[in-house]
């Protein structure tokens, strides 16, 4: 049987960096890079469906991930993270089908710049208090939210967790297992939509022996930075993605 592959060229000149950028995202080093994978595919198909044939990709990312962190993990801050980030998974297969996926990017994007604008204008001090525990739960939840909708979910629970001041490793295994349960949660409600027919999932399976290049690269880069340039192009990641999500939402 013929796999009914997408065999557009054009496609895979997008898909290709899309996934490698998401890999290296995946992997703790440049957070916020990955939330350009579903705009950037969106370029050449809707983003409901660059979502959708991202979800094998994501999985082995995930494990990928896992398995190269699988000690240096928060345990405690996991047990607050992810119930709320389940829930925004919920909201966004209630609300997948009415709101328009580029009404959430845009809205993504601009919190996205404002976060950085506020961190850039009001730095942080050695003895400020870390966020408040309600604001973290609403940002999970918004981050579990738009992970669903478009895979952006980085943005929103990065603001919540960067201010804890965690240390680069420990931080790229908190994001890892959270985004492992999130993305995993996915699954269902992704198929009851009627996303993961054959064709999403056989063009996956195509782009699925990059994802383990970028996941490599960004891991090494992980374990040897230094944690203020590591922290430095979390925020450049976070700084692109608001404005290409802010551009695909409110102006292009």
């Amino acid at each position: 049987m013929n796999l009914p592959i997408i065999t557009d060229p054009h496609f895979y000149a997008v898909a290709v960096p899309a996934v490698l950028l998401l890999g290296v995202s995946k992997s703790g080093f440049g957070a916020g890079f990955g939330s350009l994978a579903v705009p950037f595919m969106a370029l050449v198909v809707s983003v409901p469906q660059a979502a959708a044939i991202l979800m094998p990709v994501l999985l082995l990312m995930d494990l990928l991930g896992l398995a190269g962190f699988r000690r240096d993990f928060d345990r405690r801050l996991l047990r607050f993270l992810i119930p709320y980030g389940l829930a925004g998974t919920v909201i966004g297969a209630l609300l997948f089908s009415v709101l328009p996926a580029h009404t959430v990017a845009g809205i993504v994007g601009v919190f996205t710049l404002l976060f950085l604008a506020q961190r850039l204008l009001f730095p942080p001090r050695a003895g400020d208090p870390p966020p408040s525990r309600a604001g973290g739960a609403v940002l999970t939840t918004l981050s579990g939210f738009t992970s669903f909708i478009a895979h952006a979910g980085g943005p929103p629970v990065n603001a919540y967790v960067i201010p804890l001041r965690l240390g680069p490793v420990v931080y790229t295994a908190t994001m890892a297992y959270f985004f492992f349960v999130v993305n995993l949660s996915k699954w269902v409600p992704y198929a009851w939509l009627g996303l993961l027919d054959w064709r999403n999932m056989a063009t996956s399976l195509v782009l699925l022996p990059i994802a383990p290049v970028g996941v490599w690269v960004g891991i090494r880069i992980a374990r040897r930075i230094d944690p203020v340039w590591f922290y430095r192009f979390v925020y450049l990641g976070m700084l692109l993605t608001g404005l290409k999500l802010s551009w695909d939402g409110f102006i292009a």
